[in-house]
């Protein structure tokens, strides 16, 4: 397939993601869109269907051979796991957990927030549960490598096995409905 074609085909795959027509999707990756190809704005098909929580979608583009952790955008979107935690759509984090997306991946070629940081800042208990239970820690409270949980050289001497002090993500985030 030329390169004209290639990013026709992107294009529209990204759009029908972004506007949750499955069918569309299927018919695209059918013509030989490739899930992995990003638009003119460098938005991955699998990064528009996250964010806006499109579960399915998000599936059959990780089924297609989409990468989990494949960040989106110039340096701007971020990546699948953060968009779709930054809206607490708990299916699709989910369906990237599964398929291998790294919990602990920061957005912003590995300077911004992480999956965690984002979804406690609203009310998702559940993607929050999903995440940590998937290894998930706040960016904050990442351990330097070879620097082991709850030891006073981390600087978290009262922090559990997974980094993050008790308490913090109970009472305020985390509570209340699921976003969707």
């Amino acid at each position: 397939m030329n390169r004209r074609r290639r990013k026709k085909l992107a294009g529209h795959l990204v759009l029908a993601a972004l506007l949750e027509d499955t069918g569309r999707v299927q018919a695209l990756l059918r013509a030989g869109a490739d899930p992995q190809w990003p638009n003119a704005e460098g938005t991955t098909p699998l990064y528009a269907a996250s964010v806006h929580g499109a579960a399915g979608i998000v599936r059959l583009l990780l089924a297609a051979g989409a990468s989990p952790d494949t960040e989106s955008g110039h340096g701007t979107d971020g990546t699948p796991l953060c968009g779709a935690a930054c809206g607490g759509h708990a299916e699709a984090v989910r369906e990237l957990l599964v398929h291998g997306a790294d919990p602990n991946l920061r957005e912003d070629r590995g300077t911004g927030r992480t999956p965690l940081d984002r979804a406690v800042t609203g009310p998702y208990a559940e993607t929050v549960a999903l995440l940590t239970a998937a290894g998930a820690v706040h960016a904050r409270h990442r351990l330097p490598t070879g620097t082991a949980p709850g030891t006073a050289a981390n600087g978290v001497a009262s922090a559990g096995a997974s980094g993050v002090p008790g308490g913090e993500l109970g009472g305020g985030a985390g509570e209340g409905a699921q976003g969707g």
